[in-house]
């Protein structure tokens, strides 16, 4: 009679197990895993961070595209905390520095999307903060003309936030922050990244060595290439932030192509591994929020989707913001579009040491941007906006449509 009872109770237990793996799978492959997910994330994700302005969010999206526009602040963070000792002693190397800030914004129709490159050197004004040590007591006062990259050191994420907020005039609701290990991770869950070399790299600070042609780079060799800068350009920040954008545009591409942005379940295997691997805002801690930012992007017209290095320029021996960074900051606040100057990004190439790494521009996007007529109205007085924002000479970037070449340098030129 016992063995008689274990054995039903076996049964059942084992037909529990079968339905309960068929919801998940219909889950997963259909349009909601939240349920999965915060069973299957609740030991991987690391603690979240409450970026202060949570309240003008309108609810949770579920798989599907998110309504309506997104900021997105992405940090990466120089802290060897925690990351093993192939970055340098942790107890020497101390400092806790947001070496890259990017903004990525898509617009209220997902139509185009913008990620913006801020240069870790450029000066810029904070806002009063909170404390992180004393989050209850007072804040911490604003500075002015302190460098970008010593933001994340003064006042943790939520600060960085803000700085970018004032700086470019748009509100940010998510923002997520990721060190050196995590964005090996990242790059393996995307399943690698095609990337065209014009010459070999050799960075013996970063330990990567490249040869020329097309590389396949995930997980370490990813990593190295996001972070090398005396192997890539002209050796400095700035040519590393024009590296960075060849590797990005080419995600952009392989993601579109190989059907991830529309696959809810690569989609997932994304945003576990960024769960696990990354500091997130409160906003983001959900997998279906992440999902669904993913998702706005599935048709987006590559063309329409473009990596902007912040303008700068040099005054006194300070890495300034540039009056052209207010047509940045324009483009971003009513949603547009934005065009290269073409020669502007072949000289950006040329200087960095490789002209020859740049593919021709389609011819569309070096066209100036057309203003289209509004229809004929009786009593029609306001203009249409511009299509699209032509950017000046001194904007460098390029888009997703664009296959360019990183241009790389070997030990003896450096």
């Amino acid at each position: 009679m016992r063995h008689g009872r274990l054995k039903r109770r076996s049964i059942w237990r084992t037909l529990a197990k079968v339905t309960v793996t068929l919801v998940v799978v219909t889950a997963v492959s259909g349009m909601s895993v939240a349920a999965y997910a915060a069973w299957d994330l609740a030991n991987t994700a690391k603690p979240s961070v409450t970026l202060g302005n949570e309240d003008m969010l309108e609810g949770v999206p579920d798989v599907g595209a998110i309504d309506g526009g997104v900021n997105l602040l992405l940090i990466g963070s120089d802290s060897r905390e925690g990351q093993g000792d192939g970055f340098g002693d942790p107890d020497e190397e101390t400092a806790v520095l947001n070496d890259v800030t990017m903004l990525l914004h898509i617009s209220e129709d997902h139509t185009n999307a913008s990620v913006i490159s801020f240069p870790r050197d450029m000066l810029v004004d904070v806002p009063a903060c909170v404390d992180p040590e004393d989050p209850a007591g007072d804040p911490l006062y604003e500075q002015y003309g302190v460098k970008m990259n010593s933001v994340l050191s003064l006042g943790g994420m939520p600060c960085v936030v803000k700085t970018v907020e004032q700086l470019v005039g748009v509100p940010i609701l998510f923002a997520g922050t990721v060190q050196f290990l995590g964005v090996a991770g990242l790059s393996e869950a995307v399943g690698g990244v095609p990337v065209c070399i014009a010459e070999p790299i050799e960075d013996e600070h970063t330990d990567l060595y490249l040869p020329a042609g097309m590389q396949e780079l995930s997980g370490m060799q990813a990593l190295q290439f996001l972070r090398t800068r005396h192997g890539v350009g002209d050796g400095s920040d700035l040519g590393r932030i024009s590296n960075q954008q060849v590797f990005m545009s080419a995600l952009a591409r392989t993601l579109q192509s190989n059907g991830t942005l529309s696959d809810p379940v690569k989609l997932y295997g994304i945003a576990k591994a960024a769960l696990a691997n990354m500091e997130l805002s409160d906003s983001l801690m959900d997998p279906t929020t992440m999902i669904s930012i993913a998702s706005a992007l599935k048709d987006t017209d590559l063309s329409k989707i473009a990596f902007i290095q912040y303008p700068t320029g040099y005054s006194d021996g300070d890495l300034l913001p540039s009056e052209s960074a207010e047509i940045v900051n324009t483009a971003l606040q009513n949603d547009l579009p934005v065009t290269f100057d073409p020669e502007a990004d072949e000289a950006a190439f040329a200087s960095a040491g490789d002209p020859t790494a740049v593919d021709a521009a389609p011819e569309a996007e070096a066209e100036a941007p057309v203003e289209e007529e509004a229809p004929a109205v009786d009593d029609a007085t306001t203009p249409t906006p511009p299509t699209a924002e032509a950017l000046p000479s001194d904007v460098t970037g390029q888009t997703a449509a664009e296959t360019r070449c990183s241009a790389g340098r070997t030990l003896e030129d450096q």
